[in-house]
Order: C-alpha cells, then structure tokens, then sequence
C-alpha cells in the first residue's frame, strides 16, 4: 500500500498560492521550490491544522 499524503493537493496549492510560489509549481514542479519556502509551507499547514481544531 502506498502512503497517504496528509495535505490534499488542493490545500498545497492553496498555500503555494498565499505564499508566492505557486508560478513556480506550475512551471517546474514541486521540486523546484526551495527548501525555505517548503518548510513555510509546512508552518501554514501547521497553521490551519490548529485553528481548525480549536474551532472544533
């Protein structure tokens, strides 16, 4: 079985946009977003995972 992601892809896309770095998704790919922005990605997720609790 092959792993599960646990960011949709919407909710990637969605960040890479807030964050500035979705024209370089689209014309390179993933792998082409440098390891800072990633991990920022990674802080807003972190983000939005916790209001989502606290709202809960």
């Amino acid at each position: 079985m092959a792993p599960r992601g646990i960011m949709s892809e919407n909710l990637k896309y969605e960040i890479a946009k807030e964050l500035g770095v979705f024209d370089t998704v689209q014309r390179e790919g993933w792998g082409s977003v440098s390891s800072r922005d990633c991990g920022r990605m990674v802080q807003k997720a972190i983000e939005i995972a916790e209001r989502s609790l606290m709202q809960k």
